[in-house]
């Protein structure tokens, strides 16, 4: 029986439901995160120990796991995930539909947000460098510069390149803003190339292990992203040198896949709820809201609920009444599901499909069904169904798998605890065995690199691969990491067709240079082709 506490407790809190969030969080992260930041307020802040570096390691934190920024267009625009439009709310003018079914133009927000963290980080790290940093603080910087740079050249391709505080430059091609980043991150590590046969030794960057810092783990794992889109890029293959990179990551020992035995306290289980797991283990235990430090981590961004704010899954995905399950201080909006397609692309005993999505009916912090008052399907239990029924303008305000990949905890805040991956070793794995097949043109090359995450999945090795199923098993290990539209472009799926999204031009495979910079530009940045 449902308990009556609960369902009046429900009642009573749809009835405040009279507003849509969206809005507002569109005008907060537009117009005040920008300004507001809480670097070096406390441990947490400082972006793992203090010291001069701290601001600019800050910066990651913008966009890089909330809504309307990097994550957004990282995610939004691909087969991953969706926001439907649910009458007015989430509609908001229509970007997210243009985002979705990739009819975006340049005045979009998402970019012109996207495009202003990026620079901000850029800033920072200039404004470092230029005041004068010991050896490895000034490879440090140069290397997290060129990371911001990687993303400008990944989203936009044409930019400008900026190394000194308050200068302007002309606009650079994508060809050079690789070259300029491929040079940093190896002046950063003390070499000429990437080779199997390079020598670290005179490299700045130590090796010692803070996921909040660049050591050359992390530098080479920036360097194998680099490479392994060169081909995007600047047209030229070098999967020799991603695979290179890779393989002295792997081949260095200093880091493992967290799998059996690898374990964190579940902070999301409920004392009422027996089926909540009291450990989180293997896969899961890497995304975890405590997974600080763990062992398959190896450049993180740090984000803390009081201090280091910024990660707002819990907010971007969960319906309204799900702040009854884990007891939020605020409501969930409701916005980020899973495409049906997607989530069934998991085999059922997949131990990623059950940490990375919530489906089913709901159940509150005590045990009890969790109610939707204002439900639109006829029940008003609340129940997370893989089915969408459409993107506009009466999406289902339960439909879609929820994702939950990055673990929501109990009395969690509207900004969560756990940090976020930039460089994580089972993605160093995969990196390496993509370069590998592609470099000799057999995808089986990549088995044994993929089958060590399957085996950490509980799903049976496999004993031929080609290129589509890859960048299947690569969406399932790498769902929500913001590297979706990266994969898509490089295996040449962006353009295609999936759920109410038709087939796109190429030229949507780079983002329109937002309206607001050129307008501000005074003539010295020109638009992308095709918009």
């Amino acid at each position: 029986m449902i308990n009556k506490i609960s369902l009046l407790f429900t009642f009573v809190f749809s009835l405040l439901l009279t507003f849509s969030c969206t809005d507002l969080e569109e005008d907060l992260v537009g117009d005040i995160t920008n300004d507001i930041s809480l670097e070096g307020i406390g441990g947490g802040g400082s972006g793992g120990g203090g010291g001069a570096l701290a601001g600019a390691f800050g910066k990651l934190r913008d966009g890089s796991a909330g809504h309307f920024g990097h994550y957004s267009i990282q995610e939004l625009p691909t087969d991953e995930m969706v926001i439907g439009a649910k009458g007015g709310d989430w509609f908001d003018g229509g970007i997210l539909i243009q985002l979705h079914q990739h009819t975006w133009d340049a005045t979009n927000g998402m970019f012109n947000n996207s495009w202003n963290q990026a620079y901000g980080g850029i800033n920072t790290c200039n404004e470092l460098l230029a005041g004068g940093l010991d050896a490895n603080g000034e490879a440090q910087i140069r290397a997290l510069r060129a990371y911001f740079y990687y993303r400008l050249m990944d989203l936009f391709g044409n930019v400008k390149i900026i190394t000194t505080p308050g200068s302007d430059a002309p606009q650079s091609n994508r060809a050079a803003v690789f070259s300029f980043v491929e040079s940093e991150l190896l002046a950063a590590l003390g070499i000429s190339e990437v080779s199997a046969s390079m020598d670290l030794s005179n490299s700045a960057l130590g090796t010692d292990n803070n996921e909040y810092r660049i050591n050359q783990y992390a530098a080479l794992g920036i360097l194998t992203k680099v490479y392994l889109n060169a081909e995007v890029y600047v047209g030229t293959a070098m999967y020799d040198k991603a695979d290179a990179a890779a393989s002295y990551i792997i081949d260095s020992g200093a880091y493992q896949l967290c799998g059996d035995g690898c374990t964190v306290t579940n902070q999301g289980k409920r004392p009422a709820v027996d089926s909540d797991p009291t450990l989180l283990e293997g896969y899961a235990a890497v995304f975890a809201s405590n997974n600080q430090g763990n062992v398959e981590n190896i450049f993180t961004i740090e984000y803390d609920e009081v201090t280091a704010g910024g990660m707002n899954f819990a907010m971007m995905n969960l319906h309204y009444s799900s702040q009854f399950t884990y007891n939020f201080d605020s409501q969930p909006w409701n916005g980020y599901a899973t495409l049906e397609e997607f989530y069934n692309s998991y085999d059922a005993g997949d131990k990623r499909r059950a940490n990375n999505f919530l489906v089913g009916p709901q159940t509150d912090f005590g045990g009890s069904a969790v109610l939707d008052f204002a439900a639109d399907d006829g029940d008003i239990v609340l129940n997370y169904t893989p089915q969408l029924n459409e993107l506009a303008p009466n999406y289902l305000r339960e439909a879609g798998a929820r994702p939950s990949k990055f673990s929501y905890k109990i009395l969690g805040r509207a900004d969560m605890d756990n940090d976020y991956p930039v460089i994580r070793l089972g993605d160093v794995y995969l990196m390496r065995g993509e370069a590998r097949a592609r470099a000799a043109g057999d995808w089986n090359l990549s088995l044994p690199d993929v089958n060590l995450l399957r085996a950490r999945a509980g799903v049976s090795a496999y004993s031929s691969i080609d290129a589509t199923e890859f960048l299947a098993e690569r969406g399932r290990e790498m769902f929500a990491e913001s590297v979706r539209r990266t994969d898509m472009i490089r295996f040449g799926e962006f353009n295609g067709t999936w759920w109410e999204k038709p087939t796109s031009p190429d030229h949507v495979n780079i983002f329109p240079i937002p309206f607001d910079q050129i307008q501000a530009s005074a003539g010295s940045l020109s638009q992308n082709p095709g918009y």
